[in-house]
């Protein structure tokens, strides 16, 4: 059956189109995202979800929405997605920050000009009949210096294009390397130096705790006498109240701002002062930039419901169409090994290690260790997913390490899965065969060879004469059929292991008796 997509926002007919090319079933409902008890009633039955900023997907949504596997926001901004409570239900949550990254670089600069030569001002006295020449007297940017708060994706271009109109650029952003720096022409600092430095500061910087309020009334302070201020990337990262203080005392020359603390915008502490330039959040509004995003977005969702690939998600490790074949088999081996664990144990995780070899180290390891833990988990936390479980085990006070090196073995990959609880430390390793089918090639360190199967018992024994055919004549007297037999030992009269597939349940008085035989250590019966 194919997968199903809701439209619940106004997106660009050529989307629709695509999905429905890209064998996706879509429904199209733009004015759905206004009316939340609608929603909720229609979610159940998707599995995508495409929207742009009038959808709220709150928990609650979440909670009715069944099927759903994936949201797609068209555009940058994440504000009106429950992300935890989405990770949570295990839905991947994606948005497309590149589509509208050129429009929302050249509104910034617009609104530069525009604050550099009072333009609606300007426009407003010429076309009230008024012909104030002196009034409106303007200042070059050309050899001004422009800081650059976010030198990401859209700062990049902003620091492009002002180089471009010979304005010196310096930038601060504590991801920025020395490299890119060089390779863009702006010269890297730190805050309290762009702030007194710059004749124009253009922030570009998503809204998080670590930068909310960046420009506050502290940090305004010590900007340059005279500066300009344009904001075109979220509503709080200035403080309004402070900025109209310091625009009404005239140390700040004036302001443009696009973005606010409170949108829609009705009243706003800086409304109505003659030196700010404000516009309705258009960063992203031109026809280009709505048709990329919703192309973008249809794209992406596309991919991932028909095969597998992730792109820009903001809650999950990417994987390329490409990488999505090779990925699969390791992903799903990956679950197994922690599933195995999981089931083994019995008591608190302290560490979960991952150890990657081989051609398994150059596959994306974090897709690989979020499937391990959700393997892990699932046995005592049946609702966890890949998507969730990286969250929840750092709930739990988990610590997951992983690391990668070159094949150790005969193997061309292996996965090792280490898990230490209060009381022990198991590990188990995994490879995938040409027929992408996962094998477990050793448990704590005892070399074996088994296929992964649906039931399975593994017996921690010594290494002594008569187990095997005890425990055949056991599982024969309880009607049990063994399908395949694996076993392993360290050395001759040493430490051993089975790892036995049958066919169905194994009663727990089967199990019993397992156990209660000369050298059992330990019986576990395995579902997969």
């Amino acid at each position: 059956m194919a997968p199903r997509v809701l439209i619940s926002d106004a997106l660009s007919p050529a989307a629709v189109a695509l999905f429905k090319d890209r064998g996706v079933d879509v429904e199209f409902q733009p004015a759905l995202g206004k009316d939340k008890d609608k929603l909720a009633a229609m979610i159940g039955g998707f599995d995508g979800l495409a929207i742009r900023s009038a959808t709220k997907v709150t928990s609650k949504i979440l909670d009715r929405a069944t099927r759903l596997k994936i949201i797609g926001r068209a555009g940058i901004g994440l504000d009106n997605i429950d992300i935890p409570a989405a990770t949570a239900k295990g839905v991947i949550v994606m948005n497309t920050p590149f589509g509208n990254a050129i429009t929302t670089a050249e509104h910034a600069l617009a609104l530069m000009f525009a604050l550099a030569r009072q333009l609606p001002a300007a426009d407003a006295s010429t076309q009230a009949g008024k012909w104030e020449k002196n009034r409106f007297m303007g200042v070059e940017i050309t050899g001004k210096t422009l800081g650059v708060i976010g030198c990401g994706n859209i700062g990049s271009i902003v620091a492009e294009r002002a180089i471009g109109l010979r304005m010196r650029v310096i930038a601060f952003d504590p991801f920025l390397s020395p490299e890119r720096a060089m390779d863009l022409g702006v010269e890297k600092v730190e805050l309290g130096d762009l702030l007194a430095r710059s004749d124009f500061i253009t922030l570009h910087t998503p809204l998080t705790p670590q930068t909310r309020n960046i420009l506050s009334a502290e940090n305004l302070a010590r900007t340059r006498k005279g500066v300009r201020i344009v904001n075109c990337a979220r509503g709080g990262l200035i403080d309004e109240a402070a900025l109209r203080a310091l625009l009404d005392s005239g140390h700040v020359a004036g302001a443009a701002v696009d973005v606010f603390v409170t949108e829609p915008a009705f009243e706003n502490p800086l409304f109505g002062h003659p030196n700010v330039v404000c516009t309705p959040h258009l960063g992203a509004a031109t026809n280009e930039a709505q048709e990329n995003v919703a192309l973008q977005v249809a794209e992406q969702m596309s991919d991932y419901l028909i095969r597998g690939a992730i792109t820009n998600a903001v809650n999950f490790p990417s994987i390329t169409a490409e990488e999505a074949p090779k990925l699969k088999p390791f992903i799903l081996l990956a679950e197994r090994l922690g599933s195995f664990a999981g089931q083994l144990v019995d008591s608190g995780i302290k560490k979960v290690s991952l150890v990657y070899e081989g051609g398994a180290a150059e596959l994306k390891i974090r897709a690989l260790t979020a499937s391990a833990i959700a393997g892990l988990l699932r046995p005592q936390l049946a609702d966890v997913n890949v998507v969730s479980a990286p969250a929840v085990a750092k709930d739990r006070g988990i610590v997951i390490e992983e690391t990668t090196r070159e094949a150790e073995s005969d193997y061309e990959s292996v996965v090792t899965l280490t898990v230490e609880t209060q009381e022990r430390r198991r590990s188990i390793s995994g490879t995938v065969f040409h027929d992408g089918k996962p094998r477990i090639i050793w448990i704590n360190g005892i070399g074996l060879d088994a296929m992964i199967a649906p039931a399975m018992i593994c017996v921690s024994n010594e290494d002594k004469p008569g187990f095997v055919g005890r425990f055949a004549s056991i599982l024969g007297n309880a009607g049990v059929n063994i399908a395949t037999f694996a076993l392993g030992r360290d050395r001759e009269g040493g430490s051993a292991i089975a790892l036995v597939e049958v066919d169905g349940v194994v009663p727990d008085e089967a199990l019993a008796q397992v156990k209660k035989l000369p050298g059992v250590k330990e019986v576990k019966a395995l579902t997969f």
